[in-house]
């Protein structure tokens, strides 16, 4: 069969022609490929290089805290675990505290014990490098919370051993003992109250610091495809403030999302963004060399003293009594020998009792009276006192009749407040540990 231009092939025969494809790489995959072999636009590997050194240098040089109580929520309890002695406090009794972070250092105090490596030191540089890489959080990872009912006040360790206490919060739904107490009975309160707005006008200005008109900026200038965040900042926020006590690191988590927008507000600064850049590196640069290597570190500085204890043959002897508001040290976390320890305590009252008043409330309304009245005969004092200086001209009387001599002086702030002085004093009993 014949056609215009030649012969018409069968039809069995005849294929149809392959579609050849252009070889394409997705704008979307070079992009990041691009940003991840940083490249010359956003140079994000160079910058994650020194975001990373800059946590590990942070994590080297912190030698202060807060007050939060990350050590004895995590490391005092994960101590128990291991190392049997270890105090708990009375939420761990209540049921409000869950296992699973402090088995995060449970599990390496383990390792090192098993490999004979849990010296002090070695112990505290795993919490430092795995709790304060962050230059806030560095300065807000320190005790202030309360502690144990069962006994009243803290000795050497009395309380139920580790495996009862671990085996029985298996079983205790911490989320809902915590709305229990903390909304429902609004036991919060007892450690302070804040107006609900507070976290608005004081908590996230705190927090973001020099951020903070980064923050607003970025908020206004954001697609809507970040609001996402927003909404997540927003929603913490105003959960948070529910509750009457407040504190800056409960919110503390909603920082990465704030600084999304401090990004975005940087990225549209243009011809400012360097200025803007150097102006935020220097104003939190300086504030987090101080806080960080100066600001209330005496807390932890006289914990190596408490320790020195254990390297001598008169640790049975040896009763140290912390005469400071509660959990203003860490404790056996920090000593890692089972030295007899006491500390001044303010656990809330579960009982409904109006008329409660915690230990440490009662000592401070009159020192004196307190110590005279707790240490009347010789064989009841402790071998070593540890207290704030603002407290030392007011029980002077009890220091010299009962014979305490000042072994250290351990620099603690420059802005002392209230209960809190500038050092920490060390007093020794010189007729029963003169050879200590």
């Amino acid at each position: 069969m014949e056609a215009a231009g030649g012969m018409l092939a069968p039809a069995r025969a005849r294929r149809p022609e392959a579609v050849r494809l252009r070889k394409r790489r997705s704008v979307l995959y070079s992009g990041a490929a691009a940003q991840r072999s940083a490249g010359p636009a956003g140079r994000p590997a160079p910058l994650l290089t020194l975001a990373v050194a800059l946590r590990a240098l942070n994590c080297a040089l912190v030698q202060t805290s807060f007050v939060p109580d990350e050590y004895w929520q995590s490391l005092e309890v994960a101590h128990r675990m291991v190392f049997n002695y270890g105090y708990l406090t009375w939420e761990w009794a209540s049921g409000i505290r869950g296992y699973s972070y402090p088995l995060i250092f449970a599990s390496i105090y383990k390792t090192l014990q098993l490999l004979a490596r849990d010296d002090v030191q070695l112990l505290l540089q795993v919490f430092s490098f795995g709790s304060t890489c962050n230059c806030y959080s560095s300065h807000c990872c320190y005790p202030m919370d309360t502690s144990g009912l069962h006994p009243f006040y803290a000795r050497t360790e009395e309380s139920r051993p580790y495996p009862t206490q671990l085996h029985s919060s298996w079983w205790v739904l911490v989320q809902l003992n915590f709305v229990k107490f903390n909304v429902l009975q609004n036991l919060g309160t007892f450690y302070g109250s804040h107006p609900w707005h507070w976290y608005f006008t004081q908590g996230l200005p705190v927090i973001l610091g020099t951020h903070l008109p980064f923050f607003i900026h970025g908020c206004v200038l954001a697609p809507k495809r970040y609001r996402i965040f927003l909404l997540a900042v927003i929603w913490t926020v105003l959960v948070y403030s529910m509750l009457s006590h407040k504190e800056f690191r409960f919110i503390y988590p909603v920082l990465p999302f704030c600084m999304v927008f401090c990004g975005y507000s940087l990225k549209h600064l243009k011809s400012w963004k360097k200025s803007a850049a150097s102006f935020l590196l220097l104003s939190n640069l300086l504030p987090a060399l101080y806080t960080g290597l100066i600001h209330q570190r005496g807390s932890l500085d006289v914990m190596s003293h408490v320790q020195q204890l254990c390297n001598n043959s008169y640790q049975s002897q040896a009763f140290v009594f912390f005469m400071m508001p509660c959990h203003s040290t860490p404790f056996y976390s920090h000593v890692h020998c089972p030295l007899k320890m006491r500390f001044l305590q303010c656990p809330p009252d579960l009982t409904g009792n109006e008329s409660y008043i915690d230990e440490a409330d009662l000592f401070y309304s009159n020192p004196l009276g307190w110590l005279n009245k707790e240490f009347y005969k010789d064989t009841l004092l402790p071998s070593h006192l540890i207290f704030f200086s603002v407290l030392e001209q007011e029980i002077s009387s009890f220091l010299v009749l009962r014979g305490y001599e000042k072994t250290a002086t351990v620099f603690h702030t420059h802005v002392p407040q209230g209960r809190v002085g500038s050092h920490i004093y060390v007093y020794r009993k010189k007729t029963e540990m003169n050879h200590t």
